[in-house]
C-alpha cells in the first residue's frame, strides 16, 4: 500500500516547451524559419495560417519535408536533400537563437511563478520536447537566467528519440531518467500531439491552449486551460474540474494530479 501511494504522489513536472513556456511557434520559429529561407536564396514564404496547418507536424526538419511535398514535390528528388534540410534547419535555429537573445520570446502567463514554486515544494522539473537542445536551453536562460535552467533534472529534446510526438518516446525516455513511473508525474503540453504523447506514456496531462491550438480535440487532457494564470490574472478552465483554483500553484497541481490519477 505504501509503495502504491507513493506512485501517486506528485513527484515531477514534464514540460513541453514550443506554445507551452512560451508562444514561440508563430512569432518565434516561423520567423526563424522565414529567414533561413530567404538567407538561403529560396522564395519559401511561411505566413501564419499555413504555419498554423504545418505545426501538424511535430519536429523542424520534419515539417521542412512535409512542406516540400505539400508545396515543392520535385524538391524531394534532390539526392542532397537530407543535408539541405539539415543545412537549413541549422539556420533556422541560428536565427531563432538571435531572436530569443533579443528578448522576443518571453514566458507565459503564471510559468516563472509556478517554476519557483514547484521548486521550493521539493519537485523535480523535465523538458520533453520535439525542439532542438539548444532552443531549449536559450530559452530557458534569457527567461528564467542561466541559474534556473540547473533546475531541470532532465531535459529531453530534438533528436533525443526517433519518433516524435505524438509517439510517446521523448516521454519514456525522460520518465527512464527521472526514474520515476509516469503516474508520479504531471506532463503540461499545448497540442493534441503532444497531449496524445504523454497519455500514451502514462503520464497525466494539463494543456495550455494557443491561437494555434485552441481548437484541437483534446479529450483525455486532465484539464485543459488558456495558460497557467496569475493571481492578478486568473486562467479561464475551457474543459475538466479545476477544483476552485483560478491559477495554477503547487496545491492546485497536486488536487488536478490527484483527480487524474485517482478519479
Amino acid at each position: 500500500m505504501a509503495e502504491a501511494a507513493q506512485a501517486l504522489e506528485l513527484r515531477a513536472l514534464i514540460f513541453d516547451v514550443d506554445g507551452t513556456l512560451a508562444d514561440t511557434e508563430r512569432d518565434g520559429h516561423r520567423v526563424a524559419f522565414n529567414r533561413a529561407f530567404a538567407e538561403a536564396g529560396l522564395d519559401w514564404v511561411w505566413d501564419e495560417a499555413l504555419y498554423g496547418e504545418l505545426l501538424a507536424v511535430t519536429g523542424g526538419k520534419e515539417r521542412i519535408r512535409h512542406y516540400l511535398d505539400r508545396f515543392h514535390p520535385a524538391e524531394l528528388q534532390r539526392p542532397d536533400l537530407p543535408e539541405r534540410i539539415a543545412a537549413l534547419h541549422r539556420a533556422k535555429t541560428r536565427h531563432y537563437v538571435e531572436h530569443v537573445r533579443r528578448g522576443g520570446v518571453p514566458l507565459r502567463p503564471g510559468v516563472a511563478r509556478l517554476l519557483t514554486e514547484a521548486r521550493a515544494a521539493g519537485l523535480k522539473f523535465a523538458i520533453a520536447t520535439t525542439t532542438t537542445p539548444e532552443n531549449v536551453v536559450v530559452l530557458l536562460e534569457h527567461t528564467l537566467g542561466a541559474q534556473r535552467l540547473r533546475w531541470f533534472d532532465c531535459i529531453g529534446a530534438g533528436d533525443a528519440v526517433a519518433a516524435k510526438k505524438p509517439a510517446p518516446d521523448i516521454y519514456r525516455w525522460v520518465l527512464e531518467r527521472l526514474a520515476l513511473p509516469p503516474q508520479a508525474c504531471l506532463a503540461f503540453e499545448d497540442s493534441a500531439n503532444g497531449l496524445a504523447a504523454a497519455r500514451c506514456a502514462g503520464v497525466p496531462a494539463i494543456v495550455t491552449v494557443n491561437p494555434y491550438t485552441a481548437d484541437q480535440d483534446f479529450a483525455g487532457a486532465a484539464l485543459v486551460l488558456s495558460d497557467l494564470g496569475e493571481p492578478q490574472r486568473p486562467f479561464r478552465c475551457l474543459a475538466g474540474d479545476a477544483a476552485g483554483h483560478a491559477w495554477a500553484s503547487v496545491a492546485a497541481l497536486r488536487r488536478w494530479h490527484a483527480q487524474a490519477t485517482t478519479g
